[in-house]
């Protein structure tokens, strides 16, 4: 079997969504219902990819923990390719990202690059934020009900897909499920485009949950899909990525040049008492 490069970018804008703490949002027996005014469907888009621009510019004043695993798959179902790396994640104040690697044993799966290492770590991992939000088509397809929680559904589309051979621009194309009461996105399902002949991308599900009881951080994304290359090969790929472990990590940094910089000493000499002079030079030697 040849071995074919999957880019995993479709990881990273893919993950706009999330859930209630506590709550898995699980399959929904029937489909998206109603309708919802032109009007009202640009204030609901307005007040979600808001929420995303404040989500992401706060990841970067945390550290988490990535764990991805991306499996290739044979005939019956067994893996017969491999790539995990367990890392830890931090940013510095001008949103450049530092890896620290646990644990990464040699891939039996020769298809990632480092350019997909790169993707996967999640460099854009809010694709629908305000900044974005204007490079793509919203249309209302319902309401669902899931676990208790009365969602929005929209399908999304890229108003103009670029060329693939002329920039390295990513796009989300799919659904996504928002909260109608908190008008935050809590679930996605969708791949990255544009495709070419040899680069085909899977379809991702993927989940927040909230992290200080404030921003809704990815934690979990998942993948089991067949890839159809124009040449009729098909390779089934599997990926699960955890996202755990936030903390705030950001810190202010201070360079001092100690040549120009005058520096107050910590404590104040004693006086000496009255009526004497305080000692100059080297004490004499007995």
């Amino acid at each position: 079997m040849r071995i074919v490069r999957v880019n995993l970018y479709v990881l990273l804008i893919s993950l706009v969504c999330s859930f209630s703490p506590g709550q898995a949002l699980a399959q929904t027996p029937a489909g998206p219902t109603g309708t919802l005014s032109q009007s009202e469907t640009d204030r609901i888009v307005r007040a979600f990819t808001a929420r995303e621009t404040e989500f992401h510019k706060g990841l970067l004043e945390y550290a988490f923990k990535r764990d991805a695993l991306i499996q290739v798959l044979g005939m019956g179902g067994q893996v017969i390719g491999e790539y995990h790396r367990v890392s830890h994640f931090t940013f510095d104040d001008s949103g450049n990202r530092f890896e620290k690697i646990d644990y990464f044993p040699m891939a039996s799966y020769e298809g990632i690059t480092q350019e997909d290492v790169e993707d996967l770590g999640g460099v854009t991992p809010f694709a629908l934020e305000t900044t974005k939000a204007g490079q793509y088509d919203f249309k209302y397809a319902g309401k669902e009900r899931i676990d208790e929680l009365d969602l929005y559904v929209f399908d999304v589309t890229p108003k103009v897909t670029p060329d693939a051979r002329k920039t390295k621009e990513r796009f989300f194309n799919g659904r996504i499920w928002v909260d109608d009461h908190d008008l935050q996105i809590v679930k996605s399902r969708g791949k990255g485009v544009p495709e070419t002949k040899k680069n085909k991308f899977p379809i991702v599900e993927t989940y927040r949950e909230q992290i200080d009881g404030k921003y809704w951080f990815p934690t979990y994304a998942y993948a089991d899909d067949d890839l159809i290359f124009d040449s009729g090969e098909d390779l089934r790929i599997r990926i699960r990525v955890k996202y755990t472990d936030y903390q705030r990590a950001r810190g202010k940094l201070r360079v001092i040049d100690i040549e120009n910089e005058k520096v107050e000493p910590t404590t104040k000499p004693a006086k000496p008492p009255k009526g004497e002079n305080p000692p100059k030079g080297k004490p004499p030697e007995n």
